[in-house]
């Protein structure tokens, strides 16, 4: 690929993000914790991003399930190539499914990526992911949804996140990705 096309790429995705409507409430923080990996001890990152969304606790519960979803909130910053070919429409509990991920929708990174679908639970309106791949090995994805007044919800991304030497630099990507995805459910609830 040359390098103009690179460059013409990385500015697209930055208007993309700029033009994201911005999102007021939105908070992140990234703190430093210790974790188990390959049973020894390594200290990981836990990145955690907040942010109020003007949408129905059940109306975002439904779309959070959704593989369209994620393909639309990561929409300028990844881009999937799921290994079977597509991901299921609706993720279910107890499945793994694998994907090669496209930084900025051209730049392979990490290899196959496997996400295993460790908890949905309805109740509480909590999704869980372990995910890992040969550079983020450890990267658990927690979804909260809270219910603030009926067209109003708490939506929060809680990631651990591990790379070895380069948990630094991933835990960096992950907070602009995460923050972007977040601005990209303001579109989301706009559509409704």
């Amino acid at each position: 690929m040359s390098r103009l096309k690179v460059v013409v790429l990385l500015i697209g995705n930055l208007l993309v993000s700029i033009s994201c409507i911005s999102n007021k409430g939105l908070t992140s923080k990234v703190e430093r914790i210790q974790i188990t990996y390959k049973n020894r001890v390594v200290t990981a990152r836990k990145l955690t991003v907040v942010s109020q969304i003007p949408i129905s606790i059940d109306t975002a519960w439904k779309k959070v399930q959704t593989s369209a979803l994620l393909n639309f909130v990561a929409a300028g910053k990844v881009k999937f190539k799921p290994t079977e070919g597509h991901f299921p429409q609706i993720w279910q509990e107890g499945d793994t499914v694998s994907t090669k991920m496209l930084i900025y929708g051209f730049l392979p990174f990490g290899g196959i990526h496997s996400l295993y679908f460790e908890k949905i639970d309805t109740v509480n309106k909590v999704l869980q992911t372990k995910e890992w791949d040969k550079s983020a090995k450890i990267w658990n994805h927690k979804i909260s949804l809270k219910k603030l007044s009926e067209k109003n919800i708490m939506y929060e991304d809680e990631i651990i996140i591990y790379g070895g030497v380069m948990t630094g630099f991933i835990t960096y990507w992950a907070k602009s990705f995460y923050k972007h995805r977040q601005k990209r459910w303001q579109l989301v609830s706009e559509g409704i």
